[in-house]
């Protein structure tokens, strides 16, 4: 705290010697008036931006919480969910077949139900409601279920 303090009490000496060596130099009459005006007022906002950075706390990410009611009021299971979830990484049904061990076709019901239950008609506006409901995280790489995928497979990285 004492240091920013210090470093904000030096920019303002070192912005009072700038107006006293401006004034200076108004006096001679070496610049117009306006690139004095122009100079302080780009000094005072760069101080100013740069005390608001230093003195401003960055917010911190929000956790995602999963909306579990919405779960229990679509009737989604378990499975479903974690389709859901998958769904977001990008993969085709083989793809994740392949990663859950099961066959495409069951992938393709699982598929099917979560688009009848979300009422909607492909991938992405699957996605997209699935994320509006907070049902999975907004971003990319979220997805990937710790010891699913055998360590060997893409999507186990």
């Amino acid at each position: 705290m004492w240091r920013t303090i210090l470093l904000y009490a030096l920019a303002l000496a070192i912005a009072a010697a700038g107006l006293e060596w401006l004034r200076w130099r108004y006096l001679v009459h070496a610049f117009s008036t306006e690139i004095y005006i122009a100079l302080i007022a780009l000094g005072f906002v760069a101080l100013g931006i740069w005390a608001g950075r230093k003195l401003t706390p960055a917010p911190r990410p929000a956790e995602f919480v999963r909306n579990d009611a919405a779960i229990r009021s679509l009737g989604l299971s378990p499975r479903e969910c974690e389709i859901l979830a998958l769904l977001a990484s990008g993969q085709s049904n083989k793809g994740l077949a392949r990663g859950l061990g099961v066959s495409p076709n069951t992938i393709k019901t699982h598929v099917a139900r979560v688009y009848e239950k979300l009422e909607v008609t492909n991938r992405v506006q699957a996605i997209e409601k699935a994320r509006w409901l907070a049902l999975i995280p907004q971003g990319r790489g979220f997805c990937r279920p710790s010891g699913r995928f055998p360590p060997n497979h893409p999507s186990g990285r």
